[in-house]
């Protein structure tokens, strides 16, 4: 009985995080800390039946690049990625598990332009307004920067789109790696400049769908 009564408050908490802003979901684990505990432990169970976890394959490529580089891990979780790899990471996120992670909002960094040499969404893009955390992703990377992204396959109604609104952002896709069944990963690279039209972002929010987990 805990158990189900466990997995159901995860599944409801997973559905506010996918439905609301990043501003909304700061305030409804600062009113409730207790809840980001309640969705990772129930997040943790779902990803440990996968047959390979995003975040240990960042941590192999980073472990890869120089210790000295810069990197932002926006909406860390758990903060495995900053704990693990060898370079300069600052976690982000709306409650902190450790004190290496920094409660913000990820659409509202307090980090100043051209500051990081990757940044990374693990799944991690989860807000109504996505959108905002990409233009914020794009406002903080150097030029040339490296920006990997890891989602949810099902999450995805349209690739093609999904890329070309990072395209209008000022992204140039480098690398889309499918051969996993549960996610797709993606390395952009920040163009040198950003000459883009006004993105329709509610059109653009529609392009990953919130990621629902059936009842066991």
């Amino acid at each position: 009985m805990r158990k189900k009564l466990s997995e159901g408050k995860f599944r409801w908490i997973n559905e506010q995080l996918y439905t609301i802003t990043g501003s909304k979901a700061l305030e409804m684990f600062q009113e409730n800390p207790q809840l980001f505990d309640e969705y990772h432990d129930g997040f943790r169970s779902v990803v440990e039946s996968w047959p390979v976890n995003p975040v240990d394959l960042i941590v192999l490529y980073l472990k890869q690049k120089s210790e000295e580089i810069i990197v932002a891990d926006l909406g860390c979780g758990e903060g495995k990625i900053g704990l693990e790899a060898p370079n300069k990471v600052l976690s982000f996120d709306l409650v902190a598990k450790h004190d290496k992670v920094i409660v913000c909002d990820i659409a509202k960094l307090p980090i100043p332009d051209s500051f990081f040499d990757i940044v990374i969404f693990c799944l991690s893009l989860m807000g109504t307004n996505y959108v905002e955390f990409l233009k914020e992703a794009y406002r903080v990377l150097k030029p040339s920067g490296e920006l990997k992204i890891a989602e949810v396959v099902s999450r995805f109604s349209d690739i093609n789109k999904f890329i070309e609104v990072l395209a209008e952002i000022g992204f140039k896709l480098m690398k889309k790696d499918n051969s996993n069944k549960m996610f797709i990963m993606f390395d952009f690279a920040k163009k040198k400049s950003n000459k883009t039209k006004k993105l329709q972002s509610h059109h653009a929010a529609e392009l990953l769908k919130p990621c629902v987990y059936k009842r066991r």
